[in-house]
Formats: C-alpha cells, sequence, structure tokens
C-alpha cells in the first residue's frame, strides 16, 4: 500500500488494517516472523485469510507495513530531540544515544523483533531508506542551527549528516550492534558521540 492509498482510507478500512498490523506484531513478536503466516495471523483475527489479502497482497507487506509504523516511531522521536531548546551538541548527543538505546532495548532485547529488523534490512525496502533521509534531514537542520550559534564549524549541513550517520552506524545499525555489544576492542557510545560532536567544532 503507498501512503496515498494509505491517508485516503475511509476510517473503517484503517481499523481494519490497524487490527491487521496489531495482531501480525503481536504474533511475530511471539513466534517469530518466519513462524508465522497469514493463516496464524486471521485465526488470530478469527477471520478468514482471503479477508486479510482484501487488505494486504502478502506477509511480506504486511511486515513491510509494520516496519515502516515502527520507524515512524523512532522518527517521531527524533523530531520531538530535535526541537528541543537545548544547544546543537546536546540535542546530537541525545538523539544518537537515544537511538542506541532503542536498537538495543527494542531490537536486541526483543530477539524476534531483531528478526523482524533483519529481514527488512536484508531486503532493502524502500521504507528503510526514506527513512534514513528523514533522520538525515533532521540531523542536517541540528547542523545548520549550530553553524548558525556559532557552536560549528561552517560546512555543508547534508554532508555532515550523512557523516555522522556512518559514523555511529554500530550504535544504531540492529546487526552492527548486535556484532560488536560484546566486543572490548570497539569504541563506546559516549566515545563515538563526543568524536563527532569534536569533529563538527573543529
Amino acid at each position: 500500500m503507498t501512503e496515498i492509498a494509505e491517508s485516503q482510507m475511509d476510517p473503517a478500512r484503517q481499523e481494519n488494517v490497524e487490527r491487521i498490523l496489531d495482531a501480525a506484531e503481536r504474533l511475530f513478536r511471539h513466534y517469530g516472523y518466519a513462524k508465522t503466516n497469514v493463516a496464524d495471523i486471521a485465526r488470530d483475527l478469527g477471520m478468514s485469510p482471503a479477508n486479510i489479502y482484501r487488505f494486504f497482497a502478502s506477509k511480506v507487506e504486511i511486515h513491510q507495513a509494520i516496519c515502516g509504523r515502527m520507524l515512524g516511531q523512532v522518527y517521531k522521536m527524533a523530531l520531538d530531540i530535535s526541537k528541543r531548546p537545548i544547544s546543537a551538541s546536546d540535542r546530537i548527543r541525545l538523539f544518537v544515544s537515544e537511538q542506541h538505546r532503542l536498537t538495543l532495548e527494542t531490537m536486541l532485547d526483543q530477539e524476534k523483533v531483531h528478526e523482524m529488523v533483519v529481514v527488512a534490512i536484508e531486503r532493502d525496502w524502500h521504507v528503510i531508506e526514506k527513512h534514513i533521509d528523514r533522520l538525515h534531514d533532521l540531523v542536517a537542520q541540528i547542523v545548520k542551527d549550530g553553524i548558525e550559534a556559532g557552536e560549528f564549524k561552517e560546512q555543508d549541513p547534508a554532508v555532515a549528516a550523512r557523516c555522522i550517520g556512518a559514523a555511529t552506524a554500530s550504535l544504531c545499525h540492529p546487526q552492527m550492534v548486535a556484532q560488536c555489544l560484546a566486543k572490548q576492542n570497539r569504541a563506546t557510545s559516549d566515545e563515538l558521540i563526543e568524536f563527532v560532536i569534536r569533529a563538527l567544532k573543529k
């Protein structure tokens, strides 16, 4: 489903879509993405699989919609941070640390959620790429604010945002976090964040 299609849904259809997504996410979290099929989702809702297919063409499409919804929550958190009346440096610190916290708590503490996210990343869905672009836009605005306030050196905010994303990927990318978490020869989250802040100021 496209975003336009979703925005134009009538309330009854939207309610059914949300019910399906809620049930699917609950089952994915409990049993895992691979072990859950459309028939399981339909059974949980007391409806036929054919009824599910009236709203979603496949399990993949349901999964994509759930990931889009999860990423929307992450974006809202980032947007709220970007608007806080604190310094640009502190907004970037909070932005990265909160992204890291969410990755640890949501993606890793809940193994089945991690599985969902890994599948989405491996399929390179457009929702993931769009989410990254939107986060880069928020960070670029924070960098721009910092430049205008004399906090950061003059630079291209868009390039800086992409570099911040690359430099802190090991804190926010679920697979990289999982691989690096127990390694003693990796930079800590605080070390990486302060490195980024120093780079913006020099």
